[in-house]
């Protein structure tokens, strides 16, 4: 938090939400959301919490045990199990069915790998940012065409995120609203320094610390979330 983050996410990819039971998740959420607001911030950071299940009933009550814990946000995974079995109409049916159930805004979160492939296109992500509940977008399929169409086109105010520290600097060139990244629970300082030197204009020294990340970031992407846990371990005791 020291590091200049703009806020913290629990449950996402790197977590373990799946492993864990409803009340197991909430306690978590407890534990994070008693750290975060006991650091005295003046201004309430973000806490964003990875509400996705198989089914919108559990979704949706995933989204309302996160409310009653003090988060701020939903991030929403597609349920997986049907795969392309799920038309593009469906997908935006459950989204805007859980954002209507929700007493806390949404994150739609687009990652392949974790939704049995399945890839949100631009224009279904436009659609399911129609909804006013519907507020952002973490994009961790790595295409930063879809990046920049979602961030040109999106309404205004929505956040439009990457989801990997591969292409923090691409993103902002792109018009991203900021990056939420597992290696930024390891380099959490280098992740912001990037965005604010884009920021500034010093792209040299950006794409210089943007090629360090990147062989950070492969590095946690073939170990896992074991291999980023074990380097959060080591470093917090540097």
């Amino acid at each position: 938090m020291n590091a200049g983050v703009a806020g913290i996410v629990v449950h996402g990819s790197n977590g373990k939400a799946v492993h864990l039971s409803r009340e197991d998740r909430s306690a978590m959420i407890r534990c994070a959301a008693d750290t975060i607001y006991q650091e005295g911030h003046e201004t309430r950071m973000p806490l964003i919490v990875g509400c996705g299940a198989q089914s919108t009933r559990e979704t949706i009550q995933l989204c309302r045990d996160a409310f009653k814990s003090g988060v701020s946000h939903a991030l929403v995974l597609l349920p997986s199990y049907c795969g392309d079995l799920i038309t593009d109409e469906k997908v935006v049916q459950y989204f805007h069915a859980v954002a209507d159930a929700s007493l806390i805004p949404v994150v739609i979160y687009n990652f392949p790998t974790a939704a049995a492939g399945r890839d949100l296109s631009s224009d279904t992500i436009l659609h399911i940012a129609k909804h006013p509940n519907i507020v952002g977008v973490k994009l961790t399929c790595g295409n930063t065409g879809k990046l920049a169409r979602v961030a040109d086109k999106a309404p205004a105010g929505f956040f439009a995120a990457g989801g990997s520290a591969d292409f923090i600097l691409q993103g902002q060139v792109v018009g991203a609203n900021g990056m939420i990244t597992g290696l930024a629970n390891i380099a959490p300082r280098t992740c912001v320094r990037i965005m604010q030197l884009a920021a500034e204009g010093k792209v040299a020294e950006a794409t210089r610390l943007q090629a360090v990340v990147a062989r950070g970031d492969w590095i946690a992407f073939q170990t896992g979330f074991v291999g980023g846990k074990a380097a959060i371990g080591y470093f917090e005791h540097k």
